[in-house]
């Protein structure tokens, strides 16, 4: 059975802007099959602010194999999630707002019986308890 994994858009900012996460994302390599999300890419070419950055992105697009993107029925419980989420933790709107991709990144994982890789530990912990997807913190 082939380990899939999904690698968040934190772990690349970390890694591209800070350095950080070389070890880790060496062992995620060697212990899945990555897989890139649709919603992670959007989120890196929308934050690629310059040149550089623009092209970096754009490597890793051409290098992604497959994008895995959320399905009509992830944005429908997405939605769920995060009114019934946001409610039992008063979250305001712009916390709702900001919710909704990694929600969104969960389900695609779930779907497809992979595993996320993060930096967002609150966040994705909170979603793999309530979605039951497994998540590797950085």
């Amino acid at each position: 059975m082939t380990a899939w994994a999904i690698i968040d858009t934190s772990v690349f900012i970390g890694h591209w802007e800070l350095g950080l996460y070389e070890d880790l994302l060496e062992s995620v390599r060697r212990a899945f099959v990555v897989r890139h999300s649709a919603v992670v890419l959007s989120e890196l070419r929308r934050g690629a602010r310059n040149r550089a950055a623009t092209r970096t992105v754009e490597r890793l697009h051409a290098l992604a194999r497959e994008a895995w993107a959320p399905s009509a029925r992830d944005w429908w419980t997405t939605g769920n999630l995060i009114r019934v989420l946001g409610d039992a933790h008063h979250w305001d709107r712009a916390k709702r707002r900001d919710f909704q991709n990694d929600t969104l990144i969960a389900l695609t994982a779930k779907s497809h019986g992979a595993t996320v890789v993060t930096a967002n530990r609150d966040d994705f912990e909170l979603l793999g308890r309530a979605l039951r997807v497994p998540i590797l913190i950085a």
